[in-house]
């Protein structure tokens, strides 16, 4: 009888942050389903978090997280000190690279990496892999649309929509094709990233080298569908582009690359809310407000009279925020009308019977889950890919609405509740919204355009 051959190996390499961890965690457990072998690499930092909130926010930085067949968890050093600024991501960027590049070639030959998953910003790895002779997946964090606006950069220089360092020179409405989002040149998914002109500068830099990263890696695989993003996807300068998503994590493992324990109690309180009432609010692992707008979301809320689910995270408000703002909030709302939680198991609340709609940042995996769940949106982005992704989801796929700040650039409670009543009065919008759940749910069923890219990229990875 002839011998099986060998399970194919795979390095991930995501960005070190929640909303580029947890995605590629998620196609992990799709690849170790058929076989492959995943070598998932976290920074030091990052894997002590992963390890607490899976054990449910113990101290026990020791152990290892379980993990599911075929994923080993490996990490290594950011190179950044322990009480340094890791939200400067010009700086973790230049420093990952010079930390993690000795680090990474020691699993690639002992384990023989035949192909490694490189999260876009980690395109310096790519240099590496060259002279392993190691095969690259490049991973986009965010939409297609994005993807294709990155590689679009170099065009924008040259037509003088903004100058060599990414600055707007002309600011303009910048629309790809007409199925694709817009969004207004200062706007752009790199624009405001950096808190520095320096740092803004070595972003932009870092999406001009998208190009060249591209005629390097074999393969683009995204995490989104064909169905709503065909014609983001067919700008991709590259033979090889594989959406399949939305990516979701398997049930047994749905915290899994939580930076912070999930709190439990959400889902029985909202077993206890009617169908279709809840007011979902969560913005991602990054936004930050302040006292002014912290004050007004809790009050727009509390006007809207509606039950209301709100994850406020550790480091949610900015310095300056009253202690005990949010146990006096707690207690005002805790006759049933509110729940505050620290960290929520998004993926079941959205798939949760009585969420009717999700307050975001529009992050992109928040949309996908949203898409996934037939919800509807009411978007508040804050900066990157997010206003792009609004755009999808108001102008494209008219499945939510905007929050508009006044004239101070703050959201009222009288903008909440009455963005919160159109959304909720609004029939057409959630037929739209399932009807988009729907099509999310087709792409990854068996035969489902997802279903089959992922299948292609495991034959890919197959091949040695």
């Amino acid at each position: 009888m002839a011998a099986a051959p060998p399970r194919p190996r795979v390095l991930m390499l995501p960005f070190p942050a929640q909303g580029h961890v947890m995605p590629l965690l998620e196609l992990s457990h799709r690849l170790a389903d058929h076989g492959v072998e995943v070598y998932f690499v976290n920074t030091d930092l990052n894997h002590a978090r992963i390890i607490r909130a899976m054990e449910g926010g113990g101290d026990q930085a020791g152990a290892r997280p379980p993990a599911a067949a075929g994923i080993h968890m490996v990490s290594f050093p950011d190179g950044m000190a322990p009480d340094a600024d890791r939200s400067n991501i010009g700086k973790l960027a230049e420093s990952l690279a010079a930390a993690m590049l000795d680090h990474l070639e020691e699993p690639i030959r002992s384990k023989e990496i035949r192909w490694m998953v490189v999260d876009v910003p980690m395109v310096w790895a790519l240099e590496l892999a060259a002279a392993a002779g190691v095969r690259v997946a490049l991973f986009p964090a965010f939409s297609a649309a994005v993807f294709a606006l990155m590689t679009h950069a170099p065009k924008m220089i040259e037509d003088g929509i903004l100058d060599e360092d990414g600055n707007v020179k002309r600011n303009e409405r910048i629309q790809l094709s007409p199925k694709m989002p817009a969004v207004d040149a200062d706007e752009l998914p790199w624009s405001g990233v950096g808190k520095t002109p320096t740092a803004r500068r070595a972003t932009f830099q870092a999406v001009i080298k998208t190009g060249a990263a591209l005629a390097i890696a074999d393969s683009i695989v995204c995490n989104t569908f064909q169905e709503i993003e065909s014609e983001a996807l067919a700008l991709i300068p590259k033979k090889t582009v594989l959406a399949v998503g939305p990516l979701e994590a398997p049930k047994a493992a749905s915290a899994a690359g939580h930076f912070w324990p999930d709190d439990p109690t959400c889902l029985a309180w909202l077993d206890a809310q009617a169908p279709g009432s809840v007011v979902y609010v969560a913005f991602g692992s990054l936004a930050v407000f302040d006292a002014t707008r912290l004050q007004e979301l809790a009050d727009g809320l509390a006007l809207a009279g509606r039950p209301f689910l709100w994850v406020v995270r550790p480091n949610f408000a900015a310095d300056g925020v009253v202690d005990g703002w949010l146990d006096e909030f707690r207690r005002r709302v805790g006759g049933g009308t509110g729940l505050v939680v620290g960290w929520a198991p998004q993926q079941r609340v959205l798939a949760h019977p009585s969420v009717a709609c999700f307050v975001t940042h529009c992050g992109w995996n928040s949309v996908m889950e949203g898409a996934r769940h037939g919800v509807r949106f009411l978007c508040w982005p804050h900066f990157g890919d997010q206003f792009c992704n609004r755009s999808y989801v108001c102008d494209v796929w008219r499945t939510g609405v905007r929050l508009r700040a006044d004239e101070r650039g703050v959201v009222t409670k009288e903008e909440v509740r009455d963005k919160l009543e159109r959304l909720l009065g609004d029939e057409g919008m959630r037929a739209r919204a399932l009807s988009l759940k729907s099509a999310a749910r087709a792409s990854v069923a068996g035969g489902g355009s997802s279903h089959q890219n992922l299948l292609r990229f495991v034959n890919l990875l197959r091949e040695q």
